[in-house]
């Protein structure tokens, strides 16, 4: 097959850089048409980069769905594009994540350091930032942060978010791709320093919310008064209230006893049990758990000095979310993480999902199906680790409910803990 130059401005027919001229197919009709680039490994060894880096940003781009790992190397995007077109775009992938930016030489090494993705050229030594802002870059912190035997690089999650409300940003300003070949040459695709508004339930929007929202509590002493509730708190009042709500709710919500147990927390009536119980009865005030604020729960949590409790987790993964937990988890991440993140912080919240599982399904079996799901976006959101949930995934426990039900919880999140297992072994083998 003839190749040509990988620099497409370099007209040089000695240059030493080259690369075979993508090939594309188009299948299908209608709706289903699909465009297949059947040289694409090739193309991407030659760049020196993984084939999916390449689909992705032709995705991106075009503002279609591609596969990212094919087993039968048939690299796929959803439409129908001209092979012609793909190339244009294929040379801005070059000039944005190949080239080294001081001698445009291809010869170089992606290397994630400190959140930034950086070329490092072996011809001239230059190590060159990639522009975070393209949706690619937050493709790649993503996959590249997972790093050896699955160890996340925090810096490196948090630069990838922020690469991706970045593009957010620009896919609202600019839509997906702009589909005007005046505008696809070489360069092709925005940069645009529009200002990216923060993401509802992001982190650095939960911490502003909590600064703003806190500062009255931070200057005085706060006391819990009766006449400060919404409802009556009082161990008579909850109990009542429990005895009227679902049956996997009528169990206390606090999980499990150790060493940071505090008086009177047997009883079912401890800081712990009343603010899960002042959740519910806000919840029921509001006509849902989805309309109770964040910040609102928090500064709650504050009240009771358990905001940064590990089994605070625990209570609230019990009552801050509905059947449709998995969709609700990504907008009550920043809230969670606030809370704490540590080993012992992500063993309570597990307890609590075993628990939210379990327990609703005596009355709906079919909750079970969610599990993975529910793990899935939790490990996608950095609140649950890839240690701390392989660990789990070994053992039942009759710590937060019985054996049976334990073993049963595991037993519904094999697909997800199957498919962990499976992309630690990748990235060893890698």
């Amino acid at each position: 097959m003839a190749t040509i130059n990988i620099r497409s401005d370099v007209k040089d027919p000695f240059y030493r850089y080259k690369m075979e001229r993508l090939q594309s197919k188009i299948e299908g009709k209608g709706n289903g048409i699909k465009t297949v680039i059947v040289n694409l490994s090739s193309v991407a060894q030659s760049l020196a980069r993984p084939g999916d880096y390449v689909i992705k940003y032709f995705g991106f781009e075009l503002g279609a769905q591609t596969n990212t790992s094919p087993s039968d190397d048939r690299w796929i995007i959803n439409g129908a594009h001209e092979a012609s077109k793909l190339q244009d775009y294929l040379d801005g992938f070059i000039n944005k994540f190949v080239l080294c930016k001081k001698c445009k030489n291809p010869e170089t090494d992606v290397v994630i350091k400190d959140g930034n993705i950086l070329l490092d050229c072996k011809a001239c030594g230059q190590r060159s930032n990639v522009d975070l802002r393209h949706k690619l870059s937050g493709f790649i912190l993503k996959k590249e942060s997972t790093g050896k035997k699955g160890k996340k690089d925090k810096a490196g999650r948090k630069a990838a978010r922020k690469a991706k409300e970045n593009g957010n940003g620009d896919a609202k300003k600019n839509g997906h791709g702009s589909g005007n070949s005046d505008d696809n040459n070489s360069e092709n695709g925005s940069n645009g320093d529009a200002d990216i508004a923060l993401e509802a339930g992001s982190d650095d929007e939960f911490t502003r919310k909590i600064k703003e929202g806190a500062q009255e509590l931070d200057d005085k002493d706060v006391e819990v008064k009766d006449d400060e509730w919404t409802v009556d708190m009082s161990a008579e009042a909850i109990k009542a209230r429990q005895q009227q709500l679902p049956d996997d709710l009528k169990q206390k919500l606090v999980l499990g006893a150790d060493e940071d147990d505090e008086e009177g927390e047997g009883g079912g009536n401890s800081k712990y049990d009343q603010l899960g119980s002042w959740v519910i009865a806000q919840a029921e005030e509001k006509g849902g758990v989805t309309q109770v604020d964040d910040l609102d729960i928090y500064l709650k949590a504050k009240e009771f000095g358990i905001e940064a409790k590990h089994r605070t987790l625990g209570v609230l993964i019990q009552t801050i979310f509905d059947d449709d937990i998995a969709k609700q988890i990504p907008k009550r991440a920043g809230m969670l993480k606030n809370i704490g993140t540590s080993e012992k912080h992500q063993k309570a919240l597990l307890g609590g999902v075993e628990r939210f599982i379990g327990l609703r399904g005596k009355e709906k079996p079919e909750i079970y199906e969610q599990t993975s799901k529910i793990l899935l976006v939790l490990y996608n959101e950095d609140i649950l680790t890839e240690e701390v949930l392989t660990k789990w995934g070994t053992k039942a426990s009759k710590k937060y409910v019985d054996i049976a039900t334990s073993k049963k919880v595991r037993k519904s999140a094999e697909t997800f803990l199957k498919w962990l297992a499976e992309a630690e072994s990748d990235d060893d083998s890698e």
